[in-house]
């Protein structure tokens, strides 16, 4: 008998002062829209070097995990299939903002005026304003 089981997903949030990093979507599910850059899991892989392995790939920045920011699994957050995403908050450590894998475009936004977002990750983004406002997350 063979299982459903969800995807393993990952995706970084990382600010700069007072603006978050973002990626367009190249692709389907929500092409042009914005979103935190993250992606699969691979088999074998760790979830935090995914997340480095990830935003490297999309933006050309490579960070570190300073910690998880939460897990979300609504079924219904892609419309690809089940996923459960962990959400890790991350520090800058050198490379330059360019686009690449599946972002067209890359770029930070104020917190405070996002454009729309791709699946659930205007909640996301909220949850860690409110977290960040509460001393429960760094201020970066």
């Amino acid at each position: 008998m063979r299982y459903k089981v969800p995807k393993v997903t990952v995706d970084g949030v990382l600010i700069q002062e007072n603006s978050i990093l973002l990626v367009q979507r190249k692709r389907e599910p929500f092409q042009g829209y914005w979103a935190l850059p993250g992606g699969f899991v691979e088999y074998g892989e760790q979830t935090e070097n995914a997340v480095v392995r990830e935003v490297l790939e999309e933006t050309g920045l490579q960070t570190n995990v300073q910690c998880v920011v939460g897990v979300y699994s609504d079924p219904h957050r892609d419309p690809r299939g089940h996923t459960i995403t962990i959400v890790y908050l991350l520090h800058y450590l050198q490379g330059t903002l360019q686009a690449g894998d599946d972002a067209a475009t890359v770029k930070f936004f104020n917190l405070h005026e996002l454009p729309p977002l791709a699946f659930d990750h205007e909640k996301i983004i909220k949850e860690v304003m409110e977290k960040r406002d509460h001393g429960v997350l760094p201020k970066m």
